[in-house]
């Protein structure tokens, strides 16, 4: 309900995990699930498939371009985001870059400096749903109103 069943999609096991006292310098290709407790330099990108996870603890931080489908942050990230699938920016992250994303879900706390792009949404898509608007107010608002003492 409200959102959870693209969330029950995600990758809930860790396949691959970055301590808080590591930090990588270098590009980073998985598959599954990834969490980052410690500091990457480079580039992290999902190679499998939809339900490739990333998730950024708070203690986390990522320097580089975040592309996997999937993305729960709650650290900082220095760099563009591309979760096709699902984002969640939980209270304390922090993200300088610009976000391409398929769902969002924000946490009261979390900040963005960059563009938030839906990727999903199209200029004809928006076009094409303004032809299905239906006019809630009646014409008959727009017609001067007479009082029932004029008409007599």
């Amino acid at each position: 309900m409200f959102g959870r069943r693209k969330k029950n999609q995600l990758h809930h096991h860790i396949d691959t995990l970055i301590g808080a006292n590591t930090n990588l310098i270098g590009d980073i290709h998985f598959t599954g699930g990834l969490r980052v407790d410690g500091h990457i330099a480079g580039n992290v990108t999902a190679t499998g498939n939809e339900h490739d996870t990333l998730v950024l603890s708070n203690a986390g931080s990522v320097t580089g371009k975040i592309s996997v489908a999937n993305v729960v942050i709650n650290g900082t990230v220095n760099g563009p985001i591309h979760a096709s699938g699902y984002l969640e920016l939980q209270e304390n992250a922090k993200v300088h870059g610009d976000i391409q994303y398929g769902l969002l879900e924000i946490h009261l706390g979390a900040s963005v400096q960059g563009k938030m792009i839906q990727e999903n949404f199209l200029e004809d898509d928006h076009a094409k749903n303004t032809d299905k608007m239906i006019t809630l107010i009646s014409s008959a608002v727009d017609q001067p109103h007479t009082s029932t003492d004029e008409a007599k």
